[in-house]
Protein backbone atom coordinates (compact mmCIF):
# COMPACT_ATOMS: atom_id res chain seq x y z
CA UNK A 1 0.00 0.00 0.00
CA UNK A 2 1.33 3.57 -0.92
CA UNK A 3 1.60 5.83 1.61
CA UNK A 4 3.48 8.52 0.14
CA UNK A 5 3.43 10.40 -3.68
CA UNK A 6 6.33 12.62 -4.63
CA UNK A 7 6.35 14.43 -7.46
CA UNK A 8 9.17 16.09 -9.99
CA UNK A 9 8.38 19.91 -10.40
CA UNK A 10 9.75 21.07 -13.65
CA UNK A 11 8.10 19.47 -16.55
CA UNK A 12 5.89 17.46 -14.54
CA UNK A 13 3.90 19.88 -12.51
CA UNK A 14 5.24 23.32 -13.81
CA UNK A 15 6.39 23.69 -17.56
CA UNK A 16 9.49 25.32 -18.36
CA UNK A 17 11.63 26.49 -21.29
CA UNK A 18 15.19 27.37 -20.95
CA UNK A 19 15.31 28.87 -24.34
CA UNK A 20 13.07 31.96 -23.38
CA UNK A 21 15.61 32.81 -20.99
CA UNK A 22 18.25 32.24 -23.56
CA UNK A 23 16.47 34.66 -25.95
CA UNK A 24 16.50 37.45 -23.81
CA UNK A 25 20.03 36.97 -22.75
CA UNK A 26 21.56 36.92 -25.86
CA UNK A 27 21.22 40.40 -26.92
CA UNK A 28 22.66 41.56 -23.07
CA UNK A 29 25.40 39.10 -23.93
CA UNK A 30 26.48 40.40 -27.73
CA UNK A 31 25.88 36.82 -28.55
CA UNK A 32 23.40 34.03 -30.50
CA UNK A 33 20.68 31.95 -27.92
CA UNK A 34 22.67 28.80 -28.87
CA UNK A 35 25.55 30.33 -27.56
CA UNK A 36 24.25 31.03 -23.59
CA UNK A 37 23.63 27.04 -22.82
CA UNK A 38 27.46 26.15 -24.00
CA UNK A 39 28.93 29.05 -22.18
CA UNK A 40 26.85 28.02 -19.29
CA UNK A 41 27.69 24.23 -19.04
CA UNK A 42 31.70 25.13 -19.49
CA UNK A 43 30.87 26.00 -15.79
CA UNK A 44 30.02 24.06 -12.66
CA UNK A 45 28.01 27.06 -11.73
CA UNK A 46 24.60 25.45 -12.10
CA UNK A 47 25.08 22.43 -10.20
CA UNK A 48 26.87 24.75 -7.30
CA UNK A 49 23.68 26.54 -7.55
CA UNK A 50 21.43 23.59 -7.66
CA UNK A 51 23.20 22.60 -4.49
CA UNK A 52 23.51 25.33 -2.59
CA UNK A 53 26.74 25.38 -2.39
CA UNK A 54 26.31 29.09 -4.55
CA UNK A 55 23.90 31.69 -3.08
CA UNK A 56 21.47 33.27 -5.69
CA UNK A 57 23.73 36.99 -5.67
CA UNK A 58 26.89 35.06 -6.20
CA UNK A 59 25.62 32.80 -8.85
CA UNK A 60 24.44 36.02 -10.87
CA UNK A 61 27.91 37.74 -10.19
CA UNK A 62 29.51 34.83 -11.54
CA UNK A 63 27.44 33.81 -14.47
CA UNK A 64 27.60 37.60 -15.42
CA UNK A 65 31.44 37.23 -15.62
CA UNK A 66 31.12 34.20 -17.92
CA UNK A 67 28.25 35.66 -20.01
CA UNK A 68 30.09 38.88 -20.15
CA UNK A 69 26.85 40.61 -18.61
CA UNK A 70 26.05 44.01 -16.99
CA UNK A 71 22.81 43.70 -15.13
CA UNK A 72 21.12 44.08 -11.75
CA UNK A 73 20.67 41.45 -9.40
CA UNK A 74 16.75 41.91 -9.62
CA UNK A 75 16.77 42.57 -13.34
CA UNK A 76 18.38 38.75 -13.96
CA UNK A 77 16.15 37.63 -11.53
CA UNK A 78 13.37 38.51 -13.67
CA UNK A 79 14.92 37.43 -16.82
CA UNK A 80 15.90 33.76 -15.25
CA UNK A 81 12.22 33.20 -14.00
CA UNK A 82 10.81 33.97 -17.70
CA UNK A 83 11.39 29.98 -18.42
CA UNK A 84 8.21 29.12 -16.33
CA UNK A 85 4.98 28.54 -18.86
CA UNK A 86 1.86 29.47 -17.07
CA UNK A 87 -0.17 26.83 -17.12
CA UNK A 88 0.51 23.38 -15.39
CA UNK A 89 0.79 20.10 -16.91
CA UNK A 90 -1.28 18.30 -14.00
CA UNK A 91 -4.74 19.42 -13.06
CA UNK A 92 -4.64 20.91 -9.04
CA UNK A 93 -7.61 18.29 -9.06
CA UNK A 94 -5.05 15.69 -9.21
CA UNK A 95 -2.70 17.14 -6.26
CA UNK A 96 -5.81 18.11 -4.08
CA UNK A 97 -7.66 14.71 -3.80
CA UNK A 98 -3.93 12.69 -3.37
CA UNK A 99 -3.25 14.83 -0.69
CA UNK A 100 -6.50 13.75 1.04
CA UNK A 101 -5.03 10.13 1.39
CA UNK A 102 -1.47 10.38 1.13
CA UNK A 103 1.61 12.22 2.08
CA UNK A 104 2.30 14.49 -1.00
CA UNK A 105 6.11 15.71 -1.40
CA UNK A 106 7.69 17.34 -4.00
CA UNK A 107 11.53 16.01 -5.06
CA UNK A 108 13.58 18.88 -7.43
CA UNK A 109 16.59 19.43 -8.76
CA UNK A 110 15.84 23.14 -8.60
CA UNK A 111 17.77 26.80 -6.95
CA UNK A 112 16.02 29.37 -4.84
CA UNK A 113 15.24 32.17 -7.81
CA UNK A 114 13.36 29.60 -9.16
CA UNK A 115 11.82 27.92 -6.47
CA UNK A 116 10.77 31.48 -5.11
CA UNK A 117 8.95 32.65 -8.44
CA UNK A 118 7.39 28.91 -9.11
CA UNK A 119 6.13 29.08 -5.67
CA UNK A 120 4.62 32.68 -5.58
CA UNK A 121 3.11 31.96 -8.82
CA UNK A 122 1.70 28.20 -8.99
CA UNK A 123 -0.39 27.99 -5.84
CA UNK A 124 -1.13 24.64 -6.56
CA UNK A 125 2.07 23.84 -4.75
CA UNK A 126 0.39 24.56 -1.26
CA UNK A 127 -1.33 20.86 -1.55
CA UNK A 128 2.18 19.48 -1.02
CA UNK A 129 2.82 18.46 2.89
CA UNK A 130 6.66 18.78 2.52
CA UNK A 131 9.71 19.13 -0.04
CA UNK A 132 13.34 17.84 -0.64
CA UNK A 133 14.90 20.41 -3.07
CA UNK A 134 18.19 19.96 -4.27
CA UNK A 135 19.64 23.30 -2.73
CA UNK A 136 18.51 22.41 0.56
CA UNK A 137 19.49 18.84 0.78
CA UNK A 138 22.85 19.68 -0.60
CA UNK A 139 22.61 17.33 -3.92
CA UNK A 140 20.71 16.45 -6.92
CA UNK A 141 19.30 13.98 -8.82
CA UNK A 142 20.08 11.50 -9.22
CA UNK A 143 22.55 10.99 -6.90
CA UNK A 144 21.69 9.02 -3.55
CA UNK A 145 22.19 12.02 -1.26
CA UNK A 146 18.64 13.42 -2.39
CA UNK A 147 16.47 10.38 -2.35
CA UNK A 148 17.75 8.86 0.97
CA UNK A 149 17.12 12.52 2.03
CA UNK A 150 13.19 11.96 0.52
CA UNK A 151 12.82 8.34 1.75
CA UNK A 152 13.64 9.47 5.37
CA UNK A 153 11.45 12.48 4.73
CA UNK A 154 8.70 9.88 3.16
CA UNK A 155 8.05 8.89 6.43
CA UNK A 156 7.85 5.24 5.12
CA UNK A 157 9.40 3.05 3.90
CA UNK A 158 10.59 3.23 0.18
CA UNK A 159 7.92 0.15 -1.25
CA UNK A 160 5.38 2.62 -0.07
CA UNK A 161 6.71 5.71 -2.04
CA UNK A 162 5.39 6.48 -5.64
CA UNK A 163 7.61 8.82 -7.55
CA UNK A 164 7.16 10.18 -11.16
CA UNK A 165 9.61 12.70 -13.17
CA UNK A 166 10.28 13.33 -16.42
CA UNK A 167 13.68 12.16 -16.68
CA UNK A 168 14.17 9.03 -16.91
CA UNK A 169 18.00 8.50 -15.40
CA UNK A 170 16.12 10.21 -11.84
CA UNK A 171 13.43 7.68 -12.38
CA UNK A 172 16.16 4.59 -12.57
CA UNK A 173 17.83 6.05 -9.33
CA UNK A 174 14.53 5.61 -7.60
CA UNK A 175 14.08 2.38 -8.57
CA UNK A 176 17.40 1.34 -7.15
CA UNK A 177 16.24 3.07 -3.91
CA UNK A 178 13.45 0.81 -3.58
CA UNK A 179 10.64 3.06 -4.99
CA UNK A 180 7.83 1.98 -7.32
CA UNK A 181 8.51 4.64 -9.83
CA UNK A 182 7.65 5.79 -13.69
CA UNK A 183 8.56 8.37 -16.07
CA UNK A 184 6.33 11.50 -17.02
CA UNK A 185 4.74 11.57 -20.20
CA UNK A 186 1.56 14.24 -19.59
CA UNK A 187 -1.18 14.11 -17.41
CA UNK A 188 -3.28 10.84 -19.02
CA UNK A 189 -0.32 8.73 -18.53
CA UNK A 190 0.31 9.42 -15.11
CA UNK A 191 -3.46 8.69 -13.98
CA UNK A 192 -3.00 5.68 -15.61
CA UNK A 193 0.06 4.83 -13.65
CA UNK A 194 -1.84 5.46 -10.49
CA UNK A 195 -4.93 3.89 -11.39
CA UNK A 196 -2.57 0.48 -11.70
CA UNK A 197 -1.34 0.81 -8.48
CA UNK A 198 -5.20 1.43 -7.01
CA UNK A 199 -4.01 4.92 -5.78
CA UNK A 200 -6.98 6.90 -5.62
CA UNK A 201 -7.27 10.16 -6.37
Amino acid sequence: MFKTILFDLGNVIVPFDFKLAYARLAPLCGCEPADIPIKIRSTDLVTRFETGRVGPEQFVEELSAVLSLKITFEEFRDLWTCIFLPRPLIAEALLENLARGYRLMLLSNTNPIHFEMVQANFPLLRHFHDRVLSYEAGAVKPSSKIFKAAIQRARCKPEECFFTDDIAINIEAARKHGMDAVQFHNSAQLEEELRARKIKF
